[in-house]
């Protein structure tokens, strides 16, 4: 499985994102998220929760557990 930088980069590029834009947007550095998609450091729960939502994928699918890019939103029947 790939792994949250691979995820993060093909994420990015298959939306055509510049990385100074997504930094903008998560309130973090280019520099940092630049850190982030080479593997240098890892984004906080914070920051990854934020990934994730502004990918509109699960964190299980950004972190390389599942393949399945779906979020689970709560909306199954009780």
């Amino acid at each position: 499985m790939e792994s949250l930088p691979t995820r993060m980069k093909k994420l990015r590029e298959s939306r055509r994102i510049y990385q100074r834009e997504i930094a903008e947007t998560l309130g973090v550095t280019t520099r940092a998220y630049q850190f982030y998609e080479s593997g240098r450091s890892e984004p906080n729960i914070k920051t990854l929760i934020a990934i994730a939502d502004y990918f509109q994928v699960s964190i299980d699918y950004l972190v390389g557990r599942t393949d399945v890019p779906g979020v689970n939103r709560g909306d199954a029947e009780e």
